[in-house]
């Protein structure tokens, strides 16, 4: 059995009801949902929340919730994998066993159904525990710096004066899905270690929504690509 879990808590503080606000004409969570969908990689879709309102638009874009949330895993510090654990744990009571599961975050609007294959595929050929998507870093972070009582001063001063293309590229972890096994997730081991393979996203995918000003800039984003596709499938009729 291949599992999703979509982890989607209520009350979320910096954007109220973050993860069924409107985006682009859709709730936000429906395009994690959508994606998994049509990847037909899943034997069930379960969004795990202890929202009512979540939930049931959940139901209507084609996921399961089996269960509600229980409180003590519904706070502001409660971690994704602690989520993850108690789907699998829940599931396990249950007739079948299961195989690999992915974590699907609730807002991810750019998640496309390839890559969670992709995800997949090189989770089983390669033998590793985790499969899960980062992206580049736009510009080299050796060459960071700091502001300092006014002033600023370079965080890796022996890379400031360094030319961009010699300097290492860096990734980051794009915040979209997890594939793992049942035994990584349940043992909490290192997702950012060498068990796990990268499934890399091109940049103009990828934007981290944890404000209003990155909403924002994640709509303009969709818009963008959306009328660069329009416009492409125009010219080729």
């Amino acid at each position: 059995m291949r599992l999703a879990v979509i982890p989607a808590r209520g009350g979320s503080k910096r954007i109220p009801r973050k993860n069924v606000r409107d985006f682009c004409g859709s709730p936000i969570i429906a395009y994690s949902i959508k994606a998994c969908i049509e990847s037909d990689l899943f034997d069930e879709i379960v969004v795990s929340t202890d929202s009512e309102e979540i939930a049931a638009v959940a139901k209507e874009y084609g996921a399961t919730v089996p269960f509600m949330r229980p409180e003590n895993l519904a706070d502001d510090f409660t971690g994704t994998n602690s989520v993850v654990k108690h789907a699998i744990e829940w599931f396990a009571q249950k007739p079948g066993s299961i195989d690999h599961v992915c974590c699907v975050y609730a807002t991810a609007p750019f998640i496309q159904a390839k890559y969670l294959i992709e995800g997949y595929e090189k989770l089983i050929g390669s033998g590793s525990t985790f499969a899960f998507s980062v992206t580049s870093f736009p510009f080299p972070v050796q060459r960071a710096i700091r502001i300092k009582a006014g002033t600023v001063e370079a965080m890796y001063p022996e890379y400031i004066y360094r030319r961009s293309q010699d300097i290492e590229e860096a990734f980051h972890d794009a915040g979209q899905f997890y594939w793992g096994t049942v035994d990584g997730f349940i043992d909490d081991m290192d997702l950012f270690s060498s068990i796990s393979v990268p499934i890399r996203l091109p940049r103009q995918l990828v934007q981290d929504i944890d404000t209003v000003e990155d909403w924002q800039r994640a709509e303009l984003m969709y818009k963008a690509r959306e009328l660069a596709n329009q416009e492409s499938s125009e010219s080729l009729d």
